[in-house]
């Protein structure tokens, strides 16, 4: 156990808040040591806001507990018990392959939780080794670090360590750990489960567990259950609209992969959409097209109408009564949802205030997109820049109409033209994690040890709203190709 003088040279300031709910809610796991573990990527800024010793992080013991080889002082490692629906069929689930450290305490004041995942088997492993590939990890730290950068709640990535140990996929792979960062790992699938597995009681504990740590502003209101419902909604119905409004698609949108805080959380199959299509979908086991990009904002309901459920008893003593309030309030989902969209749609065409016509302008940009195959982040780059020239949809008549009639839009608004410009700028990112150039990235740092492509990347990507000429290189499209891309989910 790494003690006294290095925890306070690191930095580490854990509590273990979720340890205290009752014991059937998570398992106490042991330590699965590694041979060589190597830090290969730390997120200095991160370690800074957590209040970590950046060069702390780097030394020997400390390397040793980001590969789970030593904990902290003050970690008390667990495994989550959760629940979940896949693809639409419930299970029994859980932390398989990661421990949480415990929730560290950052300088402001917040909790936030230190999971290790890859770290080894858990009473949850279902027949795993509990291990984890560095390039499903090296994949999370990027795309998890480009949606912190694009402004969209997430879990994030703190470190990657090599293990010196190869795991065995369809073919020997290198080992890897990843040290994740999170405001909590609840997640609906943990409702789930106590609302199935466990006593009333039980549920009763968590919900109030969550009030406490996520939404205490309405842990007096007159039925707080009710309105952790409602604030869960909010946050999820804007989480979902971000990532609408950027292109980008989940993949595993099961229950348990969906955090009661609002983050983005797993990072399996996720990928970010070149051609417009409603239907694209990169997943290799989404066979059905499910959480398809077009699918993702009634699929969130669909699993926050799963929360609702679990959350029954405690709505009302009268079970129709309870029925109702949830119906009720589910139902408000979808015009939620399109508030959030459509306000982001306005802020990408660079519209200030409201008319009815908006959303027939937007439908409209988004068909001819369809249509005419052409790059969703690039359209809006070259919108923002009145750089039309190169896109599929320059020369085409109904394009041109269509640009006549968002123009004639914002003359009627009272900001000016380099307000709206400055508002588009700030709302269409110059660059997204491209497929081809994580994959370019990932295969230098797997297959040769080179980390300098993901670097280059990484810094690309930390202001995509810059629109530096630097970035330019990282916004072309990838090379034509006669097979689709596909994403897997790297267990």
């Amino acid at each position: 156990m790494t003690k006294g003088k290095d925890a306070i040279e690191t930095g580490w300031n854990l509590d273990n808040s979720y340890a205290q709910l009752p014991k059937a809610f998570y398992s106490n796991v042991e330590l699965n040591p590694v041979s060589s573990p190597e830090l290969v990527i730390l997120n200095m800024p991160l370690a800074k806001n957590l209040g970590l010793n950046e060069q702390a992080l780097q030394s020997d013991e400390s390397v040793a507990v980001l590969a789970g080889n030593e904990i902290p002082e003050g970690a008390a490692p667990l495994a989550q018990a959760y629940a979940g629906h896949q693809f639409g069929h419930f299970t029994m689930l859980g932390d398989g392959r990661a421990l949480l450290f415990g929730e560290q305490i950052t300088p402001q004041g917040n909790l936030v939780d230190i999971q290790l995942k890859g770290s080894g088997r858990t009473p949850y492993s279902r027949g795993g080794d509990g291990r984890a590939a560095l390039g499903p990890m090296l994949r999370e730290y990027i795309i998890s670090e480009a949606m912190h950068a694009l402004g969209i709640p997430t879990t994030r990535s703190l470190a990657v360590v090599t293990t010196g140990e190869s795991i065995v996929r369809e073919s020997y792979l290198p080992g890897a750990i990843l040290t994740r960062v999170a405001a909590s790992h609840i997640r609906v699938g943990t409702f789930q489960y106590a609302a199935n597995m466990r006593t009333i009681d039980d549920l009763r504990a968590l919900a109030d567990y969550t009030l406490r740590r996520h939404y205490p502003d309405v842990q007096t209101d007159d039925n707080p259950y009710l309105s952790l419902l409602q604030e869960v909604m909010k946050r999820q119905a804007s989480l979902v609209a971000k990532w609408q409004l950027v292109g980008f698609i989940h993949g595993v949108m099961n229950t348990d992969n969906m955090t009661v805080s609002g983050e983005t959380i797993d990072y399996g199959p996720c990928a970010f959409m070149d051609t417009y299509s409603p239907s694209t979908v990169f997943s290799s086991i989404d066979t059905q097209g499910r959480y398809a990009y077009g699918n993702q904002p009634p699929i969130a309901g669909w699993n926050l109408a799963r929360f609702a459920e679990t959350l029954l008893p405690l709505f009302h003593d009268d079970d129709d009564e309870a029925v109702k309030i949830a119906q009720d309030t589910i139902s408000e989902f979808p015009e939620l949802f399109s508030k959030y969209w459509f306000t982001g749609m306005r802020a990408k065409l660079g519209i200030f205030n409201e008319e009815p016509e908006d959303k027939s302008l937007i439908e409209a940009l988004l068909g001819l997109m369809e249509t005419h195959r052409a790059d969703y982040t690039n359209t809006f780059t070259a919108l923002t820049f009145d750089k039309l020239e190169g896109t599929v949809l320059f020369g085409k008549g109904e394009f041109t109409q269509w640009h006549e009639r968002w123009q004639a839009r914002l003359e009627r608004q009272q900001e000016c033209k380099d307000d709206s410009v400055k508002l588009m700028k700030n709302n269409n990112p110059a660059v997204i994690p491209r497929n081809h150039r994580v994959e370019e990235a990932l295969k230098a740092a797997v297959e040769n040890g080179d980390y300098s492509v993901m670097n280059r990347l990484l810094n690309v990507l930390s202001s995509p709203y810059a629109h530096s000429p630097e970035q330019a290189e990282f916004a072309t499209l990838p090379p034509e190709s006669t097979r689709p891309y596909r994403t897997f989910c790297g267990t």
